[in-house]
């Protein structure tokens, strides 16, 4: 009898001993809290564990997960070395349920060992680190605008737009600032589109952005834009400088708005007409060379052509900052060089074969009080070759 009585003490006195032992420190659960921001940390999920995703009330649904178990025998037991202090916070994972469920399912942790729990739990940590750091004057409003292209539209999602912020910038909020046509029925071919595309712009723009400008909600913005290169421009020249911006361009190869790594810098030259006094034009063919028959069909013999171009135009060239700011360095000299051969009553004829972002950048750098007239032409197949497109002079369109 005495023996029994002694085996349940030791039994109970064990019991009571690990459940002590597997109690997680407050000090512990609170770094865990912080460092994972109170969310899931499996990879892909992200669940926020403070409140219900069925009725959004406050409750924890948190759970604390070990990486190498706790036990001897629990899922892991065998995966590697086990850590000293199996509470500390480099071995528990902050999870939901399901997730904790998933990863402790199989005796021998299955499909989920300690080195790949590791990885989510570093990943997961370090970009809560890398986005709560950024100080606050990295905020940054996200602008969009989209427009028909021939019989495309333009879909661009808000989504795809704020990932490419990061790590320069984040979202100021998290909705964007659209300047986009809602089911625009005009394409780039018709008559009235260009009038109806332009008014429409310099109202949403003036509605949207300028106003929260000047109230000093906006204070930075980053553009994503694809529309007709005539209205990028417009859309630049109504940025213009009166607020910081920074202007994304659209890859095709790998596909998405964010900047590459390491990206080789664009090779830029420029073409000087031999001599001035004809109507006088810029050739922007980065995208794609622009022969000088075409301009002087429109413009005549005389035309003074000045060309921006590389060697091997093509539609994906734009692949590092940098590039806008080469271009927009050399954008401003040419302006400053036709204006000093031309009167300032004379008409800048502008055809564009560029980057989205080259042409929004080509815009910004335009002196609305002091460069000329501006003539943006438009390349349709369908209308025979360039055509004009819009005018802009001392700000206003025609």
């Amino acid at each position: 009898m005495t023996s029994t009585t002694n085996v349940r003490k030791d039994k109970t006195t064990a019991a009571q001993s690990d459940t002590v032992t597997r109690t997680i420190p407050t000090r512990v659960q609170c770094e865990l809290w912080g460092k994972a921001a109170g969310r899931c940390e499996f990879a892909g999920c992200n669940k926020p564990l403070w409140k219900s995703s069925v009725t959004q009330e406050r409750v924890n649904i948190a759970q604390k997960a070990h990486i190498h178990p706790f036990s001897d025998r629990g899922p892991r037991s065998n995966d590697s070395d086990p850590p000293h202090d199996r509470n500390s916070v480099e071995n528990i994972m902050l999870v939901c349920h399901e997730c904790h469920e998933k990863i402790d399912d199989k005796p021998d942790g299955g499909r989920y060992p300690a080195t790949l729990l590791r990885r989510m739990k570093a990943e997961h940590e370090q970009r809560i680190e890398r986005i709560t750091g950024i100080d606050a004057s990295k905020k940054s409003h996200v602008l969009l605008y989209g427009a028909n292209i021939g019989d495309h539209s333009s879909p661009l999602q808000y989504d795809q737009a704020a990932t490419a912020l990061f790590p320069q910038r984040y979202p100021a909020q998290d909705t964007p600032i659209d300047l986009a046509t809602i089911n625009g029925s005009f394409i780039d071919r018709d008559d009235d589109f260009w009038a109806v595309e332009a008014t429409s712009l310099r109202r949403r723009f003036d509605q949207r952005v300028r106003e929260r400008i000047a109230t000093g909600d906006v204070r930075h913005l980053s553009v994503f834009a694809i529309a007709p290169q005539p209205l990028l421009i417009l859309l630049g020249t109504l940025l213009g400088d009166i607020v910081p911006a920074d202007v994304y361009q659209r890859h095709r190869e790998p596909s998405g708005w964010n900047w590459p790594d390491h990206p080789a810098p664009v090779t830029l030259q420029v073409d000087a007409p031999t001599t001035v006094g004809g109507p006088p034009a810029i050739v922007i063919g980065l995208s794609a060379g622009i022969a000088h028959e075409r301009i002087t069909r429109i413009l005549g013999p005389n035309a003074a052509i000045w060309t921006i171009t590389t060697p091997t135009p093509h539609n994906d060239l734009i692949k590092a900052r940098t590039d806008l700011v080469a271009i927009r360095t050399i954008a401003r000299s040419l302006f400053n060089q036709i204006k000093a051969s031309y009167k300032a009553t004379d008409t800048l004829h502008i055809f564009p074969a560029c980057g989205v972002s080259v042409a929004v950048e080509l815009g910004r750098v335009r002196m609305p009080k002091a460069d000329m007239s501006w003539q943006i032409y438009d390349e349709n197949t369908s209308r025979g070759g360039f055509v004009p497109a819009l005018k802009i002079t001392n700000g206003a369109t025609a």
